[in-house]
């Protein structure tokens, strides 16, 4: 029988609750938009468990989110939610349970990886090309209009009219349209603008700048301090730099990716790239040990690849 009611067997019989320093530690970077549990899960994941074949057990992760300011009850109940939508999979090792990664989990944690540290939140390689989407949907269909429309958001597109959006480059959506069963009602296409026209003035129109550079100057004055500091004690490195990875991400995930040329001078987003980097550095030293002190982990067993 496992020691706990929900299935769940803590990973480490010695786990301590937080101590309130390291509580306050991670405070101190807190939002009023509080990040959900699961982003704080997949950005752990990702950072902790993609690409080493591991999974991770359910009392390191408890711990760790406890440093962060998750309670318990939150965080089982994020493990469960995760595992019954397919992100995530079960591991039993005796009496403990362990999370592991699913295929589908790995995908949405390497396209991540992929906005952070290879694409970037500043676009300067952009070579003119939109991409258009138009559609024309029964005017009863108002959840797949919703549907559509926070997809294409998510996507990096913004509304030119309200039946034709657009967005920077080659966007690929045909996947996200065939998902929402609406490939029969939309049309996409490549296209360029015609010379003199005004590329700055219709990003302006198409894209709320001032609350997409909100993000940015909030994200840098909220982190900025701690590149020049180190928290205490240093335990909570872990839980700091977990919170500033999923912070970053929100951010960056809001992005179109405009071209850096056709957007005001003063953007701030390479001010909040190099304050994410240079805090991320001087972290990870610290959130590396107390990775090593603080996660049981065991090795994914080939029955369970």
């Amino acid at each position: 029988m496992d020691g706990n009611a929900d299935g769940y067997a803590d990973g480490k019989a010695n786990r301590q609750v937080t101590p309130g320093s390291e509580r306050a530690t991670v405070d101190r970077v807190n939002t009023d938009e509080s990040l959900r549990p699961q982003s704080l899960m997949l950005t752990f994941l990702g950072d902790q468990v993609l690409g080493r074949d591991v999974c991770v057990s359910s009392g390191s992760v408890i711990d760790v989110f406890a440093r962060a300011g998750i309670g318990e009850q939150a965080t089982r109940s994020t493990l469960t939610r995760m595992v019954n939508r397919g992100l995530l999979r079960r591991q039993r090792e005796g009496r403990r349970m362990y999370f592991g990664l699913t295929g589908h989990s790995s995908a949405v944690l390497r396209d991540g990886e992929r906005r952070i540290w290879q694409t970037g939140a500043v676009n300067r390689e952009w070579d003119g090309t939109w991409t258009l989407l138009g559609f024309s949907l029964p005017e009863s269909w108002q959840r797949q209009r919703h549907d559509l429309r926070a997809k294409l958001t998510w996507s990096g597109f913004g509304p030119l009219f309200s039946g034709l959006w657009i967005a920077p480059g080659e966007v690929d959506v045909s996947l996200l349209v065939a998902e929402l069963g609406l490939a029969a009602h939309v049309k996409i296409f490549r296209a360029h603008a015609d010379t003199g026209m005004d590329i700055g003035a219709m990003i302006g129109e198409t894209w709320d700048l001032v609350e997409l550079a909100g993000y940015y100057e909030e994200f840098a004055r909220r982190w900025q301090p701690w590149e020049t500091r180190l928290p205490e004690p240093p335990l909570a490195a872990l839980a700091l730099r977990l919170r500033l990875q999923a912070e970053w991400l929100q951010v960056i995930r809001r992005d179109p990716r405009l071209p850096v040329r056709h957007l005001p001078d003063d953007w701030p987003a390479e001010q909040a790239e190099k304050t994410f980097r240079a805090v991320y550095d001087r972290l990870t030293p610290l959130a590396q040990d107390a990775s090593e002190r603080l996660l049981d982990l065991v090795p994914v067993r080939p029955d369970q690849a």
